[in-house]
């Protein structure tokens, strides 16, 4: 998107925001490789000392001898050397705006002012950064900020997808094993060891006192909350199975009335994340809610009850005697989640038996259906149990699904059923069928490297600037 943005020319105002260690810097960092421009990271200190750091950086990008050595003023000064400096395409990149903003809340309104009468109409490639989603907002989107409806696009840059992982890990088993608990976020992910086992790398790389994950959860909360206490309890409660309102009152001694407050402030920071039944509306009351990040359920699952062991340096006890047992059924978890994402990989390539409109989780006073997809207007639907398990009688496991089907109250009458089962390896499998599907790990491997190469060959040939030319065909 950045890309296709710089290439069109005409003044930008881009909103960048989503959580730390999501890739935001190295974004821009990389988007500014081979063109005219330099980001320009804030931090927590005094007005005049951004100002003097902000000059400095900018006489040494402009090759402005003057500049560092007389600074700006305020920042009005800052803009109009900006406008002084963009009637050629520049992209200047403000990293942690919500700091500059915090320590002088004038800002925006400043910034309106030059993006109004100067800025908009040149070509400036203006992006503003931040950590801090719920001030990215308040400041750049909100309606009482002047700066709405002034920015040309936003970006919420999201943790990457399992098959982003697959890609880097290449391994597909051990990329199911290290997505599940260091997740998407490309600094946590990068953190583990693609050589070593899984096991070995939650000793050394999430337990041990001197890993910088043992702590950054911890860390990333207190900087983003306020009144962390609250907040840590109601993630450790949902991380120890409680995903209902009242399961969490319950667990935590908390009213329903503070539970719901703070629950709407993590879900706005992406770090909760609330589930319906797939069948019904978004307004349904049988919502539960569910940790977002694989690395934060991890640590909440195991490191936090087990912090004091940890703390006298005990990881390969807490690895051996509390993670090992639970592995499995901690991965199996979130594998029914990696294997929801690669089916919307495999449903723009036309690889499922229909195209589907919508999926998710299906559940109904303790029956539950790992994987329903539904197709509203052709009444198709799709069922599906995933297992983290080889071995399995895949005959069984379809037999016990067609059995639940009716309980799935969406069109019973005049739909048409299809079946699924995903396991890491079946004991036995039933003839092919146009109505079922059976799916271990080497044909969700294959799958996926079949629809990237797809993707990766569509995106090529749409580009522009390139011809698709047929290889020869070889030679005999």
């Amino acid at each position: 998107m950045l890309d296709a943005r710089y290439a069109g020319g005409r003044g930008e105002f881009i909103v960048l925001y989503g959580r730390r260690r999501v890739g935001k810097s190295e974004l821009i960092d990389r988007f500014l490789e081979g063109r005219n421009g330099v980001r320009l990271l804030a931090r927590e200190e005094s007005k005049a000392l951004q100002l003097r750091k902000f000059a400095q950086e900018l006489g040494d990008f402009f090759n402005d001898p003057f500049l560092k050595s007389t600074g700006f003023a305020d920042w009005d000064s800052f803009f109009e050397y900006i406008r002084q400096h963009s009637e050629r395409r520049t992209v200047i990149a403000i990293d942690e705006f919500p700091y500059l903003v915090k320590e002088d809340p004038s800002l925006p309104s400043i910034l309106q002012e030059y993006w109004d009468r100067h800025l908009k109409d040149s070509g400036l490639f203006l992006i503003l950064c931040g950590s801090s989603i719920a001030m990215m907002e308040a400041s750049t989107m909100d309606h009482a900020s002047p700066l709405f409806g002034r920015r040309t696009g936003q970006i919420l840059l999201q943790p990457l997808r399992f098959i982003h992982a697959l890609e880097y890990l290449e391994d597909f088993r051990k990329a199911v094993e290290c997505y599940a608990v260091f997740g998407g976020t490309p600094a946590y992910l990068m953190a583990a060891d693609p050589e070593k086992e899984i096991l070995a790398n939650i000793e050394e790389k999430v337990l041990a006192e001197d890993s910088f994950l043992y702590r950054d959860v911890d860390f990333v909360l207190r900087t983003e909350l306020v009144e962390p206490r609250y907040y840590l309890s109601i993630l450790y409660s949902i991380a120890q199975g409680n995903h209902s309102i009242g399961l969490i009152c319950n667990d935590t001694g908390l009213s329903k009335s503070i539970v719901v407050k703070y629950m709407s402030v993590l879900i706005d920071l992406r770090l909760v994340h609330r589930r319906i039944p797939v069948t019904e509306s978004a307004k349904s009351r049988k919502g539960l809610y569910y940790l977002s990040d694989n690395l934060f359920d991890f640590w909440f699952t195991f490191v936090s009850p087990n912090l004091e062991a940890l703390d006298r340096g005990n990881s390969r006890l807490v690895a051996e005697q509390y993670v090992r047992p639970r592995l499995a059924a901690y991965v199996g978890r979130h594998f029914e989640g990696i294997v929801a994402d690669l089916f919307d990989l495999f449903n723009t390539r036309g690889l499922l038996p229909f195209v589907y409109a919508r999926i998710g989780t299906w559940w109904h006073r303790g029956d539950e259906i790992d994987i329903v997809c539904l197709r509203d207007d052709e009444r198709r639907i799709l069922l599906c149990e995933v297992k983290w398990q080889d071995g399995v009688d895949a005959t069984g496991v379809l037999e016990r699904l067609g059995e639940r089907a009716p309980n799935v109250a969406w069109h019973n009458d005049t739909r048409d059923e299809y079946f699924c089962v995903v396991a890491r390896s079946f004991s036995r499998r039933p003839p092919p069928s146009d109505r079922t599907l059976c799916l271990d790990l080497d044909d969700l491997d294959g799958w996926a490297k079949k629809a990237r190469l797809e993707e990766d060959v569509a995106a090529w040939e749409r580009r522009p600037d390139t011809e698709f030319v047929p290889l020869p065909e070889p030679d005999e």
